[in-house]
């Protein structure tokens, strides 16, 4: 596998539980690597530009209300196959279908308020890093 970058947020439910660093804990032991964090409050606009790929979908609205209705913690993680195994950690969008163990079979509470976001491609990952790290230098180690 190759050695990849992706994003994942922890989403307004996950904040507000005070998850984080049981959530950061699983990707550490894991064996991803996060290079970069921060905690934000997402306005409308910066919400609406990151989902901006499903404007035409019904629940688009819903799913920015959400976004914004309380802080969310964003990061890159590194790692080997870092993407899969950030998707694998996460576990399924509804967290009723989600495996026992994964992150939102235990965080989460409803398919939208779903605990964490991930990149699902490496070219989603370059470009979801970039929107929240434009100018920040990554370290690897």
């Amino acid at each position: 596998m190759a050695m990849e970058t992706t994003l994942s947020i922890l989403k307004p439910d996950a904040v507000r539980k005070n998850a984080i660093g049981q959530i950061l804990a699983r990707f550490e032991a894991a064996g991803l690597q996060i290079v970069a964090a921060r905690l934000v409050h997402l306005s409308r606009r910066e919400a609406e530009a990151f989902y901006a790929v499903h404007r035409e979908r019904p629940f688009f609205k819903d799913m920015v209300d959400f976004m914004v209705s309380g802080p969310v913690f964003v990061q890159a993680l590194y790692g080997e196959g870092a993407i899969a195994r950030n998707r694998d950690l996460m576990g399924a969008t509804d967290p009723k279908k989600a495996a026992p163990g994964t992150i939102r079979a235990e965080f989460a509470d409803s398919i939208d308020a779903n605990a964490v976001h991930g990149s699902d491609s490496a070219e989603t990952a370059r470009t979801e890093v970039a929107f929240f790290f434009p100018t920040l230098a990554i370290h690897r180690r």
